[in-house]
């Protein structure tokens, strides 16, 4: 029972939200008196709820805006889902929105609602009965509460972090509404958790991502414990550091003393593949015994197993080194052409990693840097190694796999200027 099996996600809802129908604007053919400047032709003016009606019958996803005839002043946008229309109050502060979610714009909210109701309406038994079979217990988190109840007294040891990783009061992690970019799945209930936006909720404290019905269901005092962190690859960053008690992955470090002791003058250096059964090795290694796991030279007498081993990690997060969060500033810096602004925005964007990411980047950028000085004898500068590392430590939240291939470019210069730079930046 003791054996960790990775949990198996569940695709239906992601399915779901593929099908979802596409909004379809109808665009005002005529120019409309006092029409708001936040709304564009999707705006029809004073229309009756018969003309919207009329208009939005030629395709699920049909939307419009009109003003109200009862309320001058006001907003609504009719939208046409399951051969009729639906009407919802449009609200406006700054961003669009009907209920809770703020939208920048109507589009995004029109998209998101249509998935919403999709979903809700396709799936409305399965979701109800979602938090029945958790997946919770066996990925690496756990709770106190099952814990002896002498152990609630005990002093607990607490890592100081920055600012940018906040706790609540008394041990209580907080757990906040949380866009996420690219595809994720619940980690108490194993589904997808669809929408555009506000997808879901993210435990400040332990990283978990959890729909906000699920997060009922998590305690409150949800820490990493070692015991349940049955595995080191695939394990989410911040989860593996926190139960470790460490600032990085045993890995990273582990591999990287192993290559400067011995491998930085090796020709091709994370360029040269190693045998692939044996990294597959090296990963089992550190999945069954940790920081115990022999990497010497006794064992695997080629570094570039080593290095394998090393890419192969990154490679396997679930949430890649370069979040998919922070991942449009990396990516936006890397086109900038002056020099000064283009190290201000990579500045910017180390920001927006939680703390054990951008200090395992760090730690990493600064090995990589050392690399580059043996460059006579291994070949490798910092060009060569950002064509190495750029999709390993960044993977783009776009699903369009046009728009992915298109940033391979920018994700190798942003490495290349992460090394070139790491005196600077971090």
């Amino acid at each position: 029972t003791d054996e960790y099996r990775p949990p198996v996600w569940k695709s239906y809802l992601y399915q779901l939200q593929q099908e979802a129908p596409h909004p379809r604007r109808v665009t005002c053919t005529s120019e409309v008196e006092n029409r708001p400047k936040y709304y564009g032709r999707e705006f029809h003016g004073m229309i009756s709820r018969e003309e919207a009606d009329q208009l939005l019958s030629v395709a699920e996803g049909s939307y419009l805006i009109r003003e109200s005839q009862r309320q001058p002043g006001t907003y609504t946008l009719a939208l046409r889902f399951g051969s009729q229309t639906r009407n919802f109050r449009l609200y406006y502060d700054g961003k669009h929105f009907v209920g809770e979610k703020r939208f920048e714009s109507i589009h995004d909210l029109v998209t998101d609602g249509l998935i919403t109701l999709y979903i809700e309406t396709k799936a409305a038994e399965y979701i109800a009965k979602m938090t029945i079979n958790p997946i919770y217990e066996h990925i690496g988190y756990t709770t106190l509460n099952r814990e002896p109840a002498y152990q609630k007294h005990m002093p607990v040891l607490k890592e100081t972090h920055d600012e940018r990783d906040s706790t609540g009061q008394d041990g209580v992690s907080e757990k906040r509404v949380h866009t996420f970019r690219g595809p994720h799945w619940c980690e108490y209930c194993a589904n997808f958790m669809w929408g555009l936006i506000a997808q879901g909720v993210k435990c400040a404290d332990c990283g978990l991502n959890v729909h906000k019905q699920c997060s009922k269901m998590v305690p409150n005092d949800c820490k990493p414990d070692l015991k349940h962190v049955k595995k080191v690859y695939s394990c989410d960053l911040t989860t593996l550091v926190k139960a470790h008690i460490t600032k990085r992955p045993m890995v990273v470090d582990m591999c990287i003393k192993e290559i400067e002791s011995r491998g930085l003058n090796s020709e091709g250096l994370y360029r040269v593949s190693g045998f692939s059964d044996l990294i597959e090795d090296v990963k089992m290694a550190f999945d069954r015994d940790g920081e115990k796991a022999d990497i010497s030279v006794n064992m695997y007498e080629d570094i570039n197993i080593i290095t394998g081993a090393l890419k192969l990690y990154f490679r396997d997060l679930p949430i890649p080194l370069i979040t998919y969060d922070a991942y449009p500033k990396f990516i936006e810096s890397a086109k900038i052409m002056d020099p000064d602004e283009q190290l201000e925005t990579l500045h910017e964007a180390l920001k927006l990693l939680p703390p054990a990411h951008c200090e395992t980047l760090r730690y990493l950028m600064a090995h990589l840097k050392r690399v580059t000085l043996h460059e006579k004898e291994n070949l490798m500068n910092a060009e060569n190694l950002g064509i190495v590392f750029g999709p390993t430590l960044m993977r783009s939240p776009e699903l369009d796999a046009m728009a992915a291939l298109n940033d391979i470019r920018y994700q190798r210069l942003v490495v290349e200027l992460l090394i070139k730079n790491e005196d600077i930046l971090f």
